[in-house]
Formats: structure tokens, C-alpha cells, sequence
């Protein structure tokens, strides 16, 4: 186990160079100039051309990259064209609101969609299944915006029960979760982002446990007399390994954060910091955010593949 381990964390360094060039690369693709919200629009030749030295872009695209890179490589993720402030705080900030975001998603999203699939796969074919099923349709045909905009209408400006944006009473500043003042502000946002989630997991729980079911391996369990209990843990462990990378797949995407979702409700994660970046064109926290991102998620299959070599023996490489 340990040299596998070691082995997948070196497959993970060519993969994350990787994504650092292309992180690198796509925010030039996109047009405009990134110095554009620094410079007025009288500034002269002379200012333009101090301005870009400062940033160091007057040199050529490769000779940036390997800049940047050196410097991320120690945590210096440069300043921010928009802010002034160092990127790595700004970034660390948004991360950890979408941390709190997404566990309260993965809490709703994960144990709904697990209790449902199990339950649709041991009803195939039958009113329950298909009421699961419709059910995880719709959550995955849904747009998670559409369902933000629709939930502000009913518990905002119709039921004025919940907040419609906003971190908390005093801003993002401070956040309480054991504080129902504080805790409104994220129910709403963790519904919604939690919807695609549900409906992709119980859809791959429902047929990772019809398919088990089948297996002659479970008759034989309960030829021996085993409690219908005992064969569903049987069931389960080895549905598991599928359903755990499925689940590790929608974490990477719920760690990502939604720039929709968090937009919509004004959720300071780092979906909305990537679009503040994108608007003003600010390079720096466009490139570190996204690098940040895929390296968690990078990570995140990692540990998912260890869980699911855990889980199922079979799955264990030396």
C-alpha cells in the first residue's frame, strides 16, 4: 500500500504541472488587456510600459510561466491587479466559505442520495424505484441557478423567511454556524448546490446496488440464513467502490464551488472570486484560484482511490 501511495502521489506531479500550463495559458487566451482596471484610459506610453514591468508583463509568455511558477511553488501566487492584496489570502478566504458551503452540501447531497439509491436499487421496477429515479432526473436536469433564482422568489420576496444574499448579518467578516442568524444565509445556497449531486449519486447508488442484488454470491447468503440486515451490508460494501468514485468526482465539483450558485446568492467562495477575476480581468487570482482548485481536486482522487482500495480488497495494488 505504501509504495502505491507513493506511486500515485508522483503520477500527480506531471499531472499538476500540467495543469499549471494550461492554467496558465487559458487566461491568455481570453481578450482584453488584464491591465486595463490599473491604467485610465489617457495613461501614456511611458506609465503602460512602467505598469507592465511591474507585473512582469513585458516579457515573453514562456519566460512569465516559469517566473510564476517558481513562485508558486514557494506560496507566492502574486498580488492581485484588482485588490492590491496578496492572491494567496484572497484565495485561502474564498476557499474556506466554499469549504463551509460545500460540507453542508455533501452532508445533504451524499447521505439523501446513498439512502435513496440503496432504496430504489432494492425496489427495481417498482413505484418507489421509479419515484427515486424521477426524482434524480429532475435533480440532474435542473439548472442549479434556475433553482437558486425560483428559491429566492419563494423563501425571500414571497415567505421572507430567508435571506436572499449575503454571508451573515455583518458580512462576510465573521460567520457563526451554530447561529441560526448566521446559519440562514447558507441554507439556501447549500439546497441548491446540492441538487446535481443528489441526482448523479442515487442514480449510480440505485444501479450499483440493482446490480450486486443479482450477483449468485447474494443468494448464497441468504441460503445460509443471513438477516436481510447482514446481506445489505454485503450489498453495499461492494456497491461502494463505485458510488466512492462517483462521490469523490461531485466533491472535487462541490469543492470547486458553483460560480453560478455562489454569484446568485452573493456567497463570498471561490466560485465568486473566479468571477470577480474574470469580469476584471485580474490574472493573477484567475490563475492561482484555478490552480489551487484543480490540485484539491487532483488530491481528492487520490484519496479516493485509497478509500475504495479500503473498501474492497480486491481493488488493492502492491
Amino acid at each position: 500500500m505504501t509504495a502505491y501511495i507513493i506511486r500515485r502521489l508522483l503520477y500527480a506531479v506531471p499531472i499538476a504541472l500540467g495543469v499549471s500550463i494550461v492554467c496558465f495559458a487559458l487566461v491568455y487566451i481570453a481578450p482584453g488587456d488584464p491591465l486595463q482596471t490599473l491604467l485610465p484610459e489617457d495613461a501614456s506610453a511611458e506609465t503602460i510600459a512602467m505598469v507592465r514591468k511591474a507585473y512582469g508583463f513585458d516579457k515573453p509568455i514562456p519566460v512569465q510561466y516559469l517566473i510564476w511558477l517558481g513562485k508558486v511553488v514557494t506560496g507566492d501566487f502574486g498580488m492581485s491587479i484588482a485588490t492590491g492584496r496578496p492572491v494567496l489570502g484572497e484565495i485561502v478566504k474564498a476557499l474556506g466559505n466554499t469549504v463551509l458551503l460545500a460540507a453542508g452540501a455533501v452532508l445533504i447531497a451524499f447521505t439523501l442520495a446513498f439512502i435513496l439509491g440503496t432504496i430504489a436499487g432494492y425496489r427495481v421496477g417498482t413505484p418507489t424505484d421509479r419515484a427515486v429515479t424521477g426524482f434524480a432526473v429532475i435533480g440532474v436536469s435542473v439548472p442549479n441557478y434556475w433553482l437558486g433564482i425560483v428559491l429566492i422568489i419563494i423563501f425571500a420576496v414571497e415567505l421572507n423567511v430567508l435571506p436572499a444574499t449575503g454571508m451573515g448579518p455583518r458580512g462576510s467578516d465573521t460567520f457563526n454556524l451554530f447561529d441560526w442568524n448566521h446559519f440562514r444565509y447558507l441554507l439556501m445556497p447549500m439546497v441548491t448546490l446540492s441538487l446535481i449531486p443528489i441526482g448523479i449519486i442515487a442514480r449510480t447508488t440505485r444501479s450499483a446496488v440493482a446490480e450486486v442484488l443479482n450477483q449468485d454470491f447474494v443468494e448464497t447468503l441468504r441460503a445460509k440464513g443471513l438477516m436481510e440486515w447482514e446481506i445489505l451490508l454485503h450489498v453495499l460494501k461492494n456497491a461502494l467502490p463505485q458510488v466512492l468514485a462517483v462521490m469523490g468526482l461531485q466533491f472535487g465539483y462541490l469543492m470547486g464551488g458553483s460560480i453560478l450558485v455562489e454569484t446568485i446568492f452573493t456567497w463570498p467562495g471561490s466560485g465568486f472570486l473566479l468571477n470577480k477575476a474574470i469580469l476584471t480581468r485580474d490574472l493573477p487570482v484567475l490563475q492561482g484560484t484555478i490552480l489551487v482548485l484543480a490540485i484539491i481536486f487532483v488530491a481528492t482522487n487520490l484519496v479516493i482511490d485509497l478509500l475504495q482500495t479500503a473498501v474492497d480488497p480486491r481493488l488493492k495494488r502492491g
